[in-house]
């Protein structure tokens, strides 16, 4: 069923230019007005519109409480190029826990825009939903090292817990190689795990151009038995000093000592030593 695609933020400039009309008096400053646009929208949302039939703003869509008329109702709007209404997600969000299905399946749909999807896994996470875990996981499977809705979910696994270790561990084999980096990430947010620590060493020793990048995942892993190889790492030849700056940090944080060392004539230590000198 098509719902009504209301452009609410064209309708809320038309309020906040007669707003401004009205009430010019009381800005000395652009900077002034900018800083009142939140009283302003709150005004917006509680005046009766005759473009919603003389219902407010803010109440409009908490006539609607059916989970797949709101959600399929906000990926109209992405599929017509229409802001969603803050207000429709606030109802989504108010709905919450029967939303999460309908959220769920949106995100499976191949013809779902990009923002409807990101737009649904920011709702998933808010009501702290599980029900996407692994979907979420199977997606960092075969993915590139640029992908911003994938990196979304990353953020969602994080937050869900525990509970995403032992299927992450299970599917890592399965994954290409930013597959793997995105689920390390994800799963150096996890201490005390024995198999977690040998795939983040694994991946330290053997991406030497990623280092910098594991170093900070097994600083945050906590576990000094990281040390030997973090030690280890920052005493090899060529090590570019940025890369050497992220291992020590990690072997500092494990309580460790990194061995020091000499990068004069180094090119980034070179271009930093610029910066702080200028």
């Amino acid at each position: 069923m098509k719902m009504p695609v209301i452009n609410f933020d064209e309708h809320f400039a038309a309020f906040t230019s007669e707003w401004m009309k009205e009430h010019r008096q009381e800005y000395r400053t652009f900077d002034d007005m900018e800083e009142d646009v939140p009283r302003i929208y709150m005004a917006f949302l509680n005046t009766r519109a005759s473009w919603l039939g003389s219902v407010t703003p803010g109440s409009y869509f908490t006539q609607f409480e059916d989970p797949k008329v709101l959600v399929d109702w906000m990926n109209q709007y992405c599929d017509e190029g229409v802001p969603i209404p803050e207000p429709l997600l606030e109802q989504i969000a108010f709905v919450g826990k029967p939303c999460e299905k309908r959220l769920v399946e949106l995100l499976k749909d191949e013809e779902a825009t990009d923002e409807a999807k990101m737009t649904a896994v920011g709702l998933l996470r808010d009501l702290d939903s599980v029900q996407p875990k692994m979907l979420y996981i199977n997606w960092q499977l075969e993915r590139k090292a640029e992908d911003d809705l994938k990196d979304n979910a990353v953020e969602s696994l994080i937050g869900m817990g525990e509970s995403v270790v032992q299927p992450i561990l299970q599917q890592f084999g399965k994954a290409n190689e930013a597959g793997k980096e995105a689920l390390l990430e994800v799963l150096s947010h996890f201490s005390g795990n024995e198999q977690i620590l040998r795939l983040m060493l694994d991946a330290f020793q053997t991406h030497p151009e990623k280092r910098a990048l594991f170093a900070g995942y097994l600083a945050k892993l906590g576990d000094e038995r990281a040390l030997p190889a973090l030690t280890e790492a920052a005493a090899l030849p060529n090590v570019p000093y940025l890369t050497y700056i992220e291992i020590r940090n990690a072997i500092e944080t494990l309580g460790g000592e990194c061995p020091e060392r000499e990068y004069d004539d180094d090119p980034e230590y070179e271009a930093l030593r610029g910066l702080d000198q200028t």
